[in-house]
């Protein structure tokens, strides 16, 4: 039978065969010790074969070619980041944003912005800094090509935007802590009923919890319920890979003059000419060499 891992916890997967209902309940799986050997390991998100045993448990027996594969959180298959940030409370942090963009340029992710809590806009509890954060954001990131979503979970706004872009996807949530991604998650599923805080909670912040990854079928897609991108360094990414990963610099960066130009000091560099002319986003631009900066540190440190 075919079917699609959608939860690991202590040594079992359980696996959704192919057309099965969402409300169904999953196949409790073994993966079969050929595995190991191999070096490999199923993830949440892996479509799969398997068999059924005797006692109404099941093995996984192959693992079909991944799109993708995350390491933090380990899921497979994964083909949209959603990226969470609230206009406010917490205040939103650009540096933040462009650091989680990076890692999922880098996994090949298409990402998208949700910007949460917009309710607090209409109520006045805007400060001046959160609606200049919130009009940087569409101008900035707009014109990068990233879609931008205005969310609020309490007024049901861009919710069905936002689920409609989810549609035939197996997405991932990420953003920093108190965002409300798991409001968000509430109001995209009815009759979810994560508590605010329960995610990280549930998945090992709290004391007497087990960690795991689990996938919400949120009705035609599915949302990876996960603390997400929680270790944010980047000792996964090379300082060459880094620019790569700011898609104006890979734009450009065929037009330097110099082959592995780092964008920082170079004669010649077309980064740094479009910074000088107003083409680049000069945030961007220093996030970047922020980042490089602590890579290298990272490189001196090890």
């Amino acid at each position: 039978m075919t079917g699609m891992i959608v939860k690991a916890l202590s040594g079992y997967y359980y696996v959704r065969a192919e057309g099965e209902a969402s409300d169904s309940e999953p196949v409790q799986c073994r993966a079969r010790g050929v595995f190991k050997k191999r070096g490999e390991s199923p993830l949440v998100g892996d479509k799969v074969h398997f068999s059924l045993t005797e006692n109404g448990e099941g093995t996984v027996t192959e693992l079909f070619p991944r799109s993708s594969e995350l390491i933090r959180p380990p899921v497979a298959n994964v083909d949209l980041a959603i990226l969470v940030f609230s206009v406010t409370e917490p205040t939103l942090n650009l540096q933040l944003l462009d650091k989680f963009l990076v890692h999922i340029e880098h996994a090949g992710i298409p990402a998208v912005l949700a910007l949460s809590k917009q309710d607090l806009e209409s109520e006045g509890e805007f400060t001046e800094e959160a609606a200049l954060a919130a009009s940087s954001v569409n101008r900035i990131y707009r014109k990068l090509g990233y879609e931008v979503y205005g969310t609020s979970s309490r007024k049901s706004a861009g919710i069905r935007e936002l689920k409609e872009r989810l549609e035939g996807h197996l997405a991932v949530f990420a953003g920093q802590s108190g965002v409300g991604k798991s409001s968000l998650l509430n109001a995209l599923v009815p009759g979810l009923t994560l508590e605010t805080n329960e995610i990280s909670n549930r998945l090992g912040r709290g004391k007497h919890t087990t960690r795991h990854v689990e996938l919400i079928d949120i009705g035609g897609g599915y949302v990876a319920d996960t603390p997400g991108f929680s270790q944010l360094d980047f000792g996964e990414l090379g300082v060459e890979d880094l620019s790569y990963c700011f898609v104006e610099m890979r734009k450009l960066s065929p037009d330097c003059k110099f082959r592995g130009c780092t964008h920082v000091h170079e004669p010649g560099c077309a980064v740094l000419a479009a910074v000088e002319a107003g083409e680049i986003e000069r945030s961007r631009y220093d996030h970047y060499v922020l980042f490089l900066e602590e890579m290298k540190d990272l490189k001196r440190r090890y």
